[in-house]
């Protein structure tokens, strides 16, 4: 297999492990990891390895094992996947403006104001 053949393969791996971790759903949030702008990096090495750098919406997120595991599965779960590393990350950190698709329509289009009952 040509180095060009096999950078394609990989590529249409990496593409179908996105379409998959459409799958995993914060469960705080009820939206796609993807669309959130959780999932910073996606790649299949040339051993089928895929590599997967996420994030949580803030550091010490109680559901951080629940995603993790979520991300696993999903990529296990694309076909030609033979193994999966996933990397946490806090940088940078997560904002809103990351998220896109009908997470990111949903987003407020402003900030709201701090209210002051006095």
């Amino acid at each position: 297999m040509s180095p060009a053949s096999r950078s394609d393969e990989r590529e249409a791996l990496a593409d179908a492990l996105r379409q998959s971790l459409r799958g995993v759903i914060d469960p705080e949030l009820g939206e796609n990891l993807v669309d959130l702008g959780l999932i910073y990096f996606v790649a299949v090495d040339d051993h089928a390895t895929a590599h997967v750098v996420m994030t949580t919406t803030t550091q010490g997120c109680p559901a951080v094992g629940f995603l993790k595991d979520g991300v696993e599965r999903a990529a296990l779960a694309v076909s030609g996947v033979q193994a999966v590393e996933v990397a946490l990350t806090y940088d940078p950190p997560w904002t809103p403006d990351m998220m896109a698709g009908p997470a990111g329509q949903r987003r407020p289009t402003a900030k709201p104001r701090f209210w002051r009952p006095w």
